[in-house]
């Protein structure tokens, strides 16, 4: 899938967040946005789910030759953020089961598989509620990189993790993304190295 952005612009009252955004977003490649805490790069990347309306220019969905409609985009896109919630009352396993009835996981793994991959395989029935913030940021790693959509988001995504969560971030991106296109909101590098490009919220501030 392929994300086109053309003057594209998102603005909250009267303060353009970015403005003439023109890029387009291509299949197989690895994308970071960048820029200092609270310059837009989340409202970027929200605005590219679809999350979030743009307030000026347009945004193409082409899976192919063939557009997505802006209703049904969401099908083919995963994300993992730190203000996404979690249905706390759910089990980890619970909550993938659910997650698949909208998206579906790949099929190559059982969710015990994805669960022991990310380091919960303890965790497989116990409610999302005990879970510590570092389990649930690896939980939602779990929940985008498992999900098969060709488009994967991540704003902040190594946000509550320790060495080991880090480290098991870096294994995620070099073993399920193949094929995919993959953008990454952050100003850690260690998040977005691998990234064959950089786009830099700053260039499009302009009113």
């Amino acid at each position: 899938m392929n994300i086109t952005l053309s003057n594209t612009g998102k603005r909250f009252n009267r303060e353009w967040i970015f403005r003439h955004c023109s890029y387009t977003f291509t299949s197989g490649k690895n994308y970071a946005i960048t820029g200092p805490n609270g310059s837009g790069k989340s409202t970027l990347l929200q605005v590219i789910a679809g999350a979030t309306l743009h307030n000026e220019g347009t945004i193409e969905y082409n899976n192919g030759d063939k557009l997505t409609s802006n209703e049904k985009h969401y099908s083919n896109i995963s994300i993992a953020a730190p203000y996404l919630e979690l249905i706390e009352e759910m089990t980890a396993k619970e909550m993938l089961t659910f997650h698949s009835k909208f998206k579906p996981l790949i099929q190559s793994l059982s969710i015990e598989d994805m669960l022991k991959i990310v380091g919960l395989e303890k965790a497989v029935n116990k409610q999302l509620r005990y879970f510590s913030s570092g389990m649930k940021q690896r939980l939602k790693l779990a929940q985008a990189f498992f999900s098969k959509t060709p488009v994967l988001l991540l704003d902040e995504p190594t946000t509550n993790l320790d060495a080991d969560g880090v480290a098991l971030y870096i294994n995620l991106i070099s073993n399920y993304t193949k094929d995919k296109l993959v953008i990454v909101s952050s100003n850690v590098k260690e998040e977005y190295g691998f990234c064959e490009e950089v786009i830099k919220i700053e260039n499009y501030k302009s009113a």
